[in-house]
């Protein structure tokens, strides 16, 4: 960060009185600007015995797979947006979402908060932001051309617990 978003002021990055951490703070008018962890919210769409994953068409990662996931939005629920980032980049509709997992990220100062989720049916259509859109049934989930570590150890962890039908929340640091 550069400048105040209040001001347009530079700012600087230094502890502030009665803080614990480096902020950036401006020097003209005051602010203090904290910067916090973005949470990211997703699915793991199943019909039947399949899962529903994402072909990306955006960096990071293009072309690779993943489930549909991103960035939550001021004004909505972790729910909400789990069930709005499916329909946008996967075209599906999901039911019945259960909190399953939540991943802290901190290298990259996010948090994962994924959910188990029935498909409404098996329709699906690649969003703007996905190139395909496919349903893979365990044997054939493309494990190397996945795009990102914590949706490798989603599906891992999916996978470990679908035999015995009990899905513990599970909560992990990567």
């Amino acid at each position: 960060m550069n400048y105040c978003s209040h001001c347009a002021a530079p700012v600087a990055l230094r502890k502030p009185p009665g803080d614990d951490r480096p902020r950036f703070v401006c020097d003209a008018c005051g602010a203090i600007h904290y910067q916090n962890p973005r949470v990211v919210v997703g699915c793991i769409p199943q019909w039947e015995e399949r899962i529903l994953l994402c072909r990306r068409a955006i960096a990071p990662r293009t072309g690779m797979w993943t489930l549909p996931a991103g960035y939550l939005e001021n004004g909505e629920t972790i729910i909400e947006g789990a069930r709005r980032e499916t329909l946008e980049e996967a075209g599906a509709g999901v039911a019945d979402l259960f909190p399953y997992l939540l991943f802290n990220l901190t290298v990259v100062n996010q948090i994962y908060i994924m959910f188990r989720a029935r498909m409404s049916g098996p329709r699906f259509a690649p969003g703007k932001e996905s190139l395909e859109v496919r349903l893979f049934a365990q044997l054939e989930i493309p494990w190397e051309e996945l795009a990102f570590t914590v949706i490798r150890a989603s599906l891992e962890r999916f996978f470990q617990d679908r035999p015995s039908g009990f899905y513990p929340f599970f909560m992990g640091d990567m």
